[in-house]
């Protein structure tokens, strides 16, 4: 009884297998074709950022802004960033004036109970480039691009084990910006053949979500000009934004990790006086 039942389970398991092959094919799709997103995880870059001492690099923020503000600002939102904020990147109070004014943001109602449109102050927020998510999915395809303002930490590839324990002691939090210049230098890889790419999507790898997403290669070399002389390609420029992002979803980074190496040095003296004092109130007892 025990060898039948054995042979009808790997029977019924054949007939599963061979049902899931016969659907894939009829819907048009691969058998090997994965199962599991990103196909490609991202590999792990070298950041200033990085670590427990690490420290943003104002130049390359500030390069990361200019690739946010003249390529991806079109289509993604970044409403919980206020332009004061970018006096942190190096700018001047003047110069974030200017870059505000550059801005339209909706205020109001004024006297007469209506709506209306003025230059940005630095008090503001960065404005959406759509009115509503629905203008926004109409605009792109039916898919409302994410807001940008924690972007960096929202998005992240997960390490597995054994992987994540280290992480603890390295204090890898890069996972961010690593999967955001993956993925934006990932549209060059081919697909494998015979994998079947939606109409209107783009295959790349590294993406979370599915073998392709509906946004176009956003980078090309030379799309925006660089005052300081680095690099204008597209590595150069996925960096500098992935870098960008991570401040934007993190901007007080620096301090609070002054904050935890001063509050490590108190608790090593804390325990040693701790030990001191127990070893004094002790020393004469049996």
């Amino acid at each position: 009884m025990k060898k039948i039942l054995t042979g009808l389970a790997v029977l019924g398991l054949v007939v599963t297998g061979m049902s899931a092959t016969l659907h894939a094919a009829e819907e048009g799709h691969s058998a090997a074709e994965p199962t599991h997103f990103p196909i490609m995880k991202p590999e792990e870059l070298s950041w200033s950022f990085a670590g427990p001492f690490g420290t943003y690099d104002k130049g390359q923020l500030q390069r990361g802004f200019k690739i946010y503000k003249e390529v991806c600002s079109a289509c993604h939102s970044m409403n919980l960033v206020p332009f004061r904020a970018l006096e942190d990147l190096g700018y001047s109070e003047a110069q974030v004036k200017t870059i505000a004014a550059e801005y339209m943001v909706t205020d109001g109602p004024d006297d007469n109970g209506d709506m209306f449109e003025r230059a940005a102050i630095p008090s503001d927020h960065f404005p959406a480039p759509f009115a509503n998510p629905q203008a926004a999915a109409a605009a792109n395809g039916g898919a409302a691009p994410p807001d940008f303002s924690l972007i960096a930490k929202a998005r992240a590839v997960e390490r597995g084990f054994p992987t994540f324990v280290f992480d603890i002691f390295t204090q890898y939090a890069e996972g961010g910006p690593d999967y955001i210049h993956a993925l934006l230098i990932g549209y060059d890889e081919e697909p494998p053949e015979g994998m079947q790419i939606p109409t209107g999507t783009y295959y790349n790898p590294h993406f979370i979500g599915g073998k392709s997403l509906a946004m176009a290669p956003p980078l090309s070399e030379g799309i925006v000009t660089y005052d300081d002389g680095s690099p204008e390609t597209v590595d150069q420029y996925a960096s500098d934004v992935a870098a960008f992002l991570m401040w934007a979803a993190e901007p007080h980074m620096e301090e609070r990790k002054k904050t935890g190496f001063r509050v490590m040095v108190f608790l090593i003296l804390f325990a040693g006086l701790v030990y001191m004092t127990k070893r004094k109130v002790w020393a004469d007892a049996h």
